[in-house]
């Protein structure tokens, strides 16, 4: 009887420390999958926050692109007014001075107008004397 009852607790402790064995591994399975989700929940985040910091660093490349635009806009702007401001001024020099030139001319022609008044006329080849001079027939 001894030994059936040793053999009893032997199989009611082989039992328990099965159970116990089988309630560990569940433990253990259930820690792990919560692990798992716990780390793949990590790297949702991560990546979340990963993308999320590519999109505001290209937001703000695309921000100062957009800058440097509308500066170098600007500036052609600037340069094309100041082209034709230069080109206006050229223009109104040139006029200037194609009128000096004019006044100039007209001046000069009105004097030689006056001097050509003035001046003793030449005897025209007249009365059958070539170059105002007799011809000795």
């Amino acid at each position: 009887m001894n030994i059936q009852l040793e053999k009893m607790k032997q199989k009611q402790e082989c039992e328990r420390r099965k159970r116990i064995a089988e309630e560990k591994h569940k433990e253990w399975v259930q820690k792990k999958r919560e692990e798992e989700r716990r780390e793949r929940s990590r790297k949702l985040n991560k990546e979340m926050a990963e993308k999320a910091t590519r999109e505001l660093e290209k937001m703000q490349l695309q921000e100062k692109a957009e800058i440097k635009y509308k500066e170098w806009l600007k500036k052609k702007r600037a340069e094309e007014v100041e082209k034709k401001k230069k080109e206006k001024e050229k223009e109104k020099e040139r006029e200037a001075e194609l009128q000096e030139k004019k006044t100039r001319s007209e001046k000069i022609f009105q004097e030689w107008l006056q001097n050509a008044r003035n001046k003793p006329r030449p005897v025209l080849n007249g009365y059958g004397f070539p170059h105002g001079k007799s011809t000795g027939l």
